[in-house]
């Protein structure tokens, strides 16, 4: 059977970490997009709100509205609105991120259409990351018309693009700068004064005294910190195990799998297990990119990965039907394989399929 366990002990330790970096007064922006990054954001979001997190954060409406239907009151931002979805934001009490005119506007027409006032609201400010946020000319003009609108500014922010490089990094430091000067002309502007966040799970290891307001954390509190330094603290909270289902005995010169993706140099053994790039492991994989711990030994992936299944090569391993392979676990960390196939442990984690049970452990 292969199986997501999530160990909710961990996470509250890597809550506690972070936390612990921070003033006692800075707010904790658990983000929990992306179905908390793969591993179920019903139940992270449940933990965090039991051990005190001041806010929730999704990517999209759809995703804060699963989690209100699951019972959440905790305050939850939307980090990228989309327009078509404004009458969503408000019937479910979701606080959006205004990052572009475009948006808006037309939330703004869907705040008078209801005859709302203080709706909660939040600003972004691009400083650098170049993705999505208002122009400093663009924040500076909604906060002179502010007063006039039915808005309850909650926080203004921004994103670093390089929070876990090397210091100095004179881009960060650009960037931290220049949230400063925002952060003082909206004081400057503004009677109702909002709060002010900018770090990200690296940031906060990197850059603390950046820490302003509140802090917005994602992977860190799933165990990585994207420096080994720094994932030292943490403790990856989840763990991804398979089976064996099959075991083959080839001999050399004969190919594995789709389009003969690995040919035996000798007489092998090889083992196939019920997942594959349905489940989230992805092709890049394949070909020995990859592999899996059976019996404390490596056993590296062959071949193409195939939808369902992957074939491992145990030739150098006593094992049996049905023994556990370790995809990822705390001895063997989802970044460390992510770094194998040329990629990192977000792009792993929010891969994996719904047809693996998630079981949590506490």
């Amino acid at each position: 059977m292969t199986q997501l366990t999530i160990d909710l002990n961990c996470l509250t330790h890597n809550y506690h970490v972070l936390r612990n970096q921070w003033s006692s007064q800075t707010k904790m922006i658990a983000v929990v997009k992306a179905n908390a990054y793969g591993l179920g954001a019903v139940e992270i979001a449940k933990h965090l709100v039991k051990l005190g997190c001041d806010y929730l954060a999704v990517a999209y409406a759809q995703e804060g509205v699963e989690l209100r239907e699951a019972g959440i009151k905790t305050p939850i931002m939307v980090f990228y609105p989309l327009i078509e979805n404004s009458a969503l934001l408000i019937e479910h009490e979701l606080e959006p991120a205004l990052y572009s005119k475009a948006f808006i506007a037309a939330f703004l027409k869907q705040v008078k259409a209801k005859k709302l006032d203080h709706y909660p609201v939040h600003l972004k400010f691009n400083s650098g990351l170049n993705r999505i946020g208002l122009s400093e000319e663009e924040l500076l003009e909604f906060i002179a018309t502010l007063a006039t609108l039915p808005f309850k500014l909650k926080s203004v922010y921004s994103h670093l693009a390089a929070s876990e490089n090397e210091q100095p990094c004179s881009f960060t430091q650009a960037q931290i700068e220049q949230f400063k000067q925002i952060k003082t002309k909206v004081e400057n502007s503004s009677e109702d004064l909002p709060f002010f966040h900018l770090l990200n799970s690296s940031g906060s290891f990197n850059y603390p005294d950046a820490q302003f307001d509140a802090v917005r954390t994602g992977i860190g509190l799933y165990g990585f910190a994207n420096r080994t330094d720094w994932d030292k603290e943490l403790k990856p909270i989840a763990s991804l195990a398979t089976s064996i289902v099959q075991i083959h005995t080839i001999q050399k010169g004969e190919s594995v799998g789709y389009n003969q993706g690995w040919i035996a140099p000798k007489k092998s053994t090889i083992a196939v297990l019920p997942i594959g790039h349905a489940d989230g492991i992805q092709r890049a994989f394949g070909k020995e990119n990859g592999g899996v711990w059976i019996r404390d030994q490596w056993a590296p992936i062959i071949g193409n990965v195939c939808m369902d299944l992957m074939m491992v090569d145990v030739s150098k391993i006593g094992c049996s039907l049905n023994d556990h392979a370790i995809v990822f676990s705390q001895e063997h960390p989802a970044n460390e394989l992510a770094e194998k196939a040329g990629t990192i442990s977000y792009e792993l984690f929010t891969g994996l399929g719904k047809r693996i049970k998630r079981l949590y452990v506490s």
